[in-house]
Protein backbone atom coordinates (compact mmCIF):
# COMPACT_ATOMS: atom_id res chain seq x y z
CA UNK A 1 0.00 0.00 0.00
CA UNK A 2 1.09 3.48 -0.82
CA UNK A 3 2.28 5.52 1.85
CA UNK A 4 0.21 9.06 1.91
CA UNK A 5 -2.16 7.99 -1.25
CA UNK A 6 -4.09 10.52 -2.32
CA UNK A 7 -6.17 8.76 -5.09
CA UNK A 8 -7.96 5.56 -3.93
CA UNK A 9 -8.78 2.97 -6.30
CA UNK A 10 -11.47 0.82 -5.60
CA UNK A 11 -13.20 -2.20 -7.74
CA UNK A 12 -16.19 -4.57 -7.38
CA UNK A 13 -13.65 -8.24 -7.98
CA UNK A 14 -9.93 -9.13 -8.57
CA UNK A 15 -11.22 -9.68 -11.85
CA UNK A 16 -11.74 -5.96 -12.75
CA UNK A 17 -7.80 -5.67 -11.53
CA UNK A 18 -6.26 -5.76 -15.27
CA UNK A 19 -8.62 -3.09 -16.74
CA UNK A 20 -8.02 -0.96 -13.39
CA UNK A 21 -3.69 -1.04 -13.37
CA UNK A 22 -4.62 1.17 -16.74
CA UNK A 23 -5.73 4.13 -14.18
CA UNK A 24 -2.33 2.88 -12.19
CA UNK A 25 -0.04 3.10 -14.61
CA UNK A 26 -1.23 6.37 -15.36
CA UNK A 27 -1.33 7.55 -11.64
CA UNK A 28 2.28 6.50 -11.41
CA UNK A 29 3.59 7.93 -14.38
CA UNK A 30 2.57 11.33 -12.96
CA UNK A 31 4.17 10.30 -9.39
CA UNK A 32 0.45 10.56 -7.74
CA UNK A 33 0.51 8.25 -4.79
CA UNK A 34 -2.77 5.79 -4.64
CA UNK A 35 -3.92 2.99 -3.15
CA UNK A 36 -5.77 -0.33 -5.02
CA UNK A 37 -8.66 -1.91 -2.70
CA UNK A 38 -11.63 -4.97 -3.40
CA UNK A 39 -14.77 -4.22 -2.09
CA UNK A 40 -17.81 -4.67 -3.54
CA UNK A 41 -21.37 -2.76 -3.47
CA UNK A 42 -23.14 -6.23 -2.98
CA UNK A 43 -21.12 -8.71 -1.40
CA UNK A 44 -19.31 -6.56 1.56
CA UNK A 45 -21.41 -3.20 1.40
CA UNK A 46 -20.73 -2.22 5.04
CA UNK A 47 -16.76 -2.41 3.68
CA UNK A 48 -17.60 0.04 0.83
CA UNK A 49 -19.56 2.35 2.77
CA UNK A 50 -16.76 2.48 5.33
CA UNK A 51 -14.15 2.75 2.58
CA UNK A 52 -15.94 5.71 0.91
CA UNK A 53 -17.25 7.78 4.08
CA UNK A 54 -13.65 7.20 5.61
CA UNK A 55 -11.58 8.09 2.56
CA UNK A 56 -11.48 12.39 3.20
CA UNK A 57 -10.36 11.40 6.77
CA UNK A 58 -7.45 9.64 5.53
CA UNK A 59 -6.01 12.19 2.77
CA UNK A 60 -7.86 10.96 -0.25
CA UNK A 61 -8.97 13.64 -2.49
CA UNK A 62 -10.34 11.42 -5.76
CA UNK A 63 -12.13 7.94 -5.83
CA UNK A 64 -11.77 5.88 -9.07
CA UNK A 65 -14.32 2.81 -8.61
CA UNK A 66 -14.70 0.15 -11.12
CA UNK A 67 -17.11 -2.33 -11.42
CA UNK A 68 -18.85 -5.01 -14.04
CA UNK A 69 -22.63 -5.89 -14.79
CA UNK A 70 -25.16 -3.71 -13.29
CA UNK A 71 -22.83 -2.91 -10.41
CA UNK A 72 -23.37 -0.17 -8.96
CA UNK A 73 -20.19 0.40 -7.01
CA UNK A 74 -19.24 4.15 -7.86
CA UNK A 75 -22.56 4.99 -7.12
CA UNK A 76 -22.66 3.77 -3.90
CA UNK A 77 -19.13 5.19 -3.08
CA UNK A 78 -20.62 8.66 -4.33
CA UNK A 79 -23.37 8.50 -1.52
CA UNK A 80 -21.05 8.27 1.15
CA UNK A 81 -18.71 11.05 -0.13
CA UNK A 82 -18.43 14.41 -1.26
CA UNK A 83 -14.99 13.35 -2.91
CA UNK A 84 -15.00 13.27 -7.06
CA UNK A 85 -16.43 10.08 -7.90
CA UNK A 86 -14.60 8.54 -11.17
CA UNK A 87 -16.72 5.79 -12.26
CA UNK A 88 -14.95 2.83 -14.80
CA UNK A 89 -17.59 0.48 -16.33
CA UNK A 90 -15.88 -2.92 -16.69
CA UNK A 91 -16.77 -4.93 -19.82
CA UNK A 92 -18.14 -8.25 -19.90
CA UNK A 93 -21.23 -10.04 -18.79
CA UNK A 94 -24.37 -10.62 -20.84
CA UNK A 95 -24.17 -7.40 -21.96
CA UNK A 96 -20.69 -6.33 -22.77
CA UNK A 97 -20.24 -4.01 -20.41
CA UNK A 98 -23.50 -1.95 -21.87
CA UNK A 99 -25.46 -2.36 -18.36
CA UNK A 100 -22.52 -1.48 -16.27
CA UNK A 101 -22.09 1.64 -18.21
CA UNK A 102 -26.15 2.84 -17.21
CA UNK A 103 -25.58 1.70 -13.31
CA UNK A 104 -22.53 4.23 -13.75
CA UNK A 105 -23.35 7.19 -15.89
CA UNK A 106 -27.34 7.43 -14.78
CA UNK A 107 -27.13 8.70 -11.53
CA UNK A 108 -30.17 10.44 -10.20
CA UNK A 109 -29.51 14.40 -9.17
CA UNK A 110 -27.98 15.28 -6.22
CA UNK A 111 -25.18 12.34 -6.38
CA UNK A 112 -23.15 12.87 -9.43
CA UNK A 113 -20.35 10.39 -10.51
CA UNK A 114 -18.08 11.14 -13.44
CA UNK A 115 -18.37 7.86 -15.94
CA UNK A 116 -15.57 7.25 -18.40
CA UNK A 117 -15.69 4.10 -21.49
CA UNK A 118 -16.07 0.64 -20.68
CA UNK A 119 -12.85 -0.58 -19.96
CA UNK A 120 -9.13 -0.11 -20.34
CA UNK A 121 -9.60 3.14 -22.20
CA UNK A 122 -11.73 3.98 -19.62
CA UNK A 123 -9.82 3.55 -16.55
CA UNK A 124 -7.17 5.06 -18.81
CA UNK A 125 -9.26 7.82 -19.29
CA UNK A 126 -10.15 8.15 -15.35
CA UNK A 127 -6.56 8.23 -14.30
CA UNK A 128 -5.33 11.32 -16.45
CA UNK A 129 -9.31 12.51 -15.22
CA UNK A 130 -8.19 12.25 -12.06
CA UNK A 131 -4.65 14.07 -13.01
CA UNK A 132 -6.88 17.00 -14.62
CA UNK A 133 -8.48 17.87 -11.07
CA UNK A 134 -5.10 17.40 -9.00
CA UNK A 135 -3.24 19.48 -11.50
CA UNK A 136 -5.94 22.47 -10.89
CA UNK A 137 -3.63 23.07 -7.83
CA UNK A 138 -0.62 21.61 -8.50
CA UNK A 139 1.94 23.28 -10.88
CA UNK A 140 4.35 19.99 -11.12
CA UNK A 141 1.34 18.46 -12.37
CA UNK A 142 -0.09 20.51 -14.68
CA UNK A 143 3.26 20.88 -16.13
CA UNK A 144 3.46 17.22 -16.63
CA UNK A 145 -0.06 16.83 -17.86
CA UNK A 146 1.19 19.31 -20.61
CA UNK A 147 4.15 17.74 -21.49
CA UNK A 148 2.12 14.29 -21.67
CA UNK A 149 -0.08 16.15 -24.50
CA UNK A 150 2.79 18.08 -26.07
CA UNK A 151 4.19 14.08 -26.31
CA UNK A 152 0.74 12.78 -27.75
CA UNK A 153 0.69 15.60 -30.28
CA UNK A 154 4.52 14.85 -31.53
CA UNK A 155 3.78 11.19 -32.03
CA UNK A 156 0.80 11.90 -34.44
CA UNK A 157 3.28 13.99 -36.40
CA UNK A 158 5.75 11.08 -35.98
CA UNK A 159 3.09 8.30 -37.42
CA UNK A 160 2.56 10.66 -39.91
CA UNK A 161 6.18 11.12 -40.94
CA UNK A 162 6.53 7.58 -41.41
CA UNK A 163 2.99 6.72 -43.48
CA UNK A 164 4.24 9.61 -45.89
CA UNK A 165 7.64 8.57 -46.12
CA UNK A 166 5.70 4.73 -46.74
Amino acid sequence: MATNPIVLLVMGSDSDLPVMREAADVLSTFGISYEMRISSAHRSPARTLALAADAANRGIKIIIAGAGMAAHLAGVVAAKTILPVIGVPMPGGALNGVDALYSTVQMPAGIPVATMAIGKAGAKNAGLFAVQILALSDERLLSALLEYRAEMDREVERKDVALQAG
